[in-house]
């Protein structure tokens, strides 16, 4: 799995024009799933996300994690993250799960996520998304 967290003071998805969900405070995550992804990833993952601490505390420093500051979630599948350059122009996606597989490994990382006491909302899987976000910072974690 890829996951890309950028912290964000405002997101939202749409789709087809129209709104599908929107966050303020909080994390903007990209969520790419491999063939070898597997459950033990999303355990990893969300632990590792829900801790992170890139939230500035009074002193400035990055002390405090989603929790802390009371932020949410806009998880958004993005299977291109497993696209492959290596050969020509145009990017093969052979390394990501197959859509049926990955839809259900992205529920259960959203599932997993809310269990850990952070209000998560998503895009439409499979979807073709508008995703429009303020960055803050920009602060952008790839994991």
């Amino acid at each position: 799995m890829k996951v890309v967290i950028q912290r964000v003071k405002k997101a939202k998805v749409s789709v087809k024009n129209k709104e599908i969900a929107s966050i303020d405070r909080g994390y903007l995550i990209l969520l790419g799933v491999s063939k070898e992804s597997v459950y033990k990833d999303i355990e990893h993952l969300t632990k590792k996300i829900a801790n992170l601490r890139i939230f500035e505390d009074e002193n400035g420093k990055m002390n405090l994690n989603i929790k802390d500051v009371g932020g949410e979630i806009l998880l958004v599948s993005q299977f291109t993250l497993y696209a492959d350059t290596k050969k020509g122009n145009r990017p093969s996606f052979t390394k990501a799960m197959e859509p049926e597989k990955a839809k259900k490994m992205y529920e259960e990382f959203a599932r997993k996520l809310n269990d850990l006491g952070i209000n998560v909302k998503t895009g439409i899987f499979g979807a073709r998304m508008e995703i429009a976000l303020t960055n803050d910072g920009p602060v952008t974690i790839i994991i």
